[in-house]
């Protein structure tokens, strides 16, 4: 079963999936949508999950370096529930912190281009989003 991985922003989603066997997360595509429109984001994501048809879907909780749940962390959260009903499959919240800032620094490393980053850095983050619950979550 595969499972997907979503950075939500403000006008972006990263997406990431897993290999059937859960171990491996790649990226998908990058979703843009109009500024905090969540509806458009969710009706975006759809045909990728009727793609890919995921188990489970897992998605980046933004949290305060301090682990508080700010105004994204909230968004976040109404996103998990707008998903939860539109599709019936779970969604598991995972602490997204630093995820964009490692994204940007493999990218880096990777010596990719400041404008190929740009449009690729909320799919690496996705990726690092699910790969942190595949690794916490291996089943052996």
């Amino acid at each position: 079963m595969r499972i997907m991985g979503l950075d939500l922003g403000t006008v972006t989603c990263g997406v990431a999936v897993s290999d059937p066997t859960e171990f491996l997360a790649s990226p998908v595509k990058t979703v843009r949508f109009e500024s905090e429109n969540y509806e458009q984001a969710l009706d975006l994501l759809l045909p990728l999950i009727d793609e890919y048809k995921p188990g489970k879907l897992v998605l980046g909780l933004p949290r305060h370096m301090n682990g508080d749940v700010g105004v994204r962390g909230q968004a976040s959260i109404a996103f998990k529930e707008m998903l939860e009903k539109e599709t019936g499959l779970p969604v598991i919240l995972e602490d997204e912190r630093l995820t964009t800032v490692m994204a940007q620094r493999d990218l880096i490393f990777q010596d990719v281009s400041r404008k190929k980053r740009k449009k690729v850095v909320d799919q690496m983050a996705a990726v690092q989003i699910l790969q942190g619950y595949l690794d916490k979550n291996k089943r052996g």
